[in-house]
């Protein structure tokens, strides 16, 4: 499992390389999966040759306007400009105990990216997210009007 709660070290360039997550979109995870005070991770890239991402804390139910669906409000116990967003269950792994839906949604985009970055040590972005004026994160497959 990545360890999200460390930042990339800082001699390591971030860089934003699109690539597609392909599975996200399409995880069949319910809202039930998860619930308040579990630690998740939301999958950003790849760095140092693992998967890294937010590590974050289920708080409490909340309507993902842009999917139409329930979703979760997560804290960032970083804080920052946004130390509360809203998610949907499929965007999220679980960081506190190894569940098997987890594991093979982690083991899955592992064997489709990893491959992909084997030859740079950078922190990259794989630009999968956007985080709405709301305070609502959007998977690019989930985002409205195709985007």
């Amino acid at each position: 499992m990545p360890d999200a709660s460390a930042p990339p070290p800082p001699h390591i360039p971030a860089i934003w390389a699109p690539s597609r997550d392909t599975l996200t979109a399409h995880r069949d995870i319910t809202h039930a999966h998860f619930e308040p005070g579990d630690e998740v991770v939301i999958l950003k890239g790849v760095a140092d040759g693992e998967l890294w991402g937010d590590a974050m804390r289920v708080v409490t139910p909340s309507w993902h306007t842009p999917t139409d669906e329930d979703g979760w409000r997560l804290r960032d116990p970083n804080g920052g400009p946004r130390t509360y967003i809203t998610a949907h269950p499929r965007y999220m792994v679980h960081l506190s105990r190894r569940c098997p839906d987890c594991l093979i949604h982690l083991r899955a985009l592992e064997e489709l990216l990893l491959p992909k970055f084997t030859h740079t040590s950078n922190v990259v972005d794989c630009g999968w997210y956007t985080v709405t004026a709301l305070n609502q994160l959007v998977h690019i497959d989930d985002a409205r009007g195709g985007r």
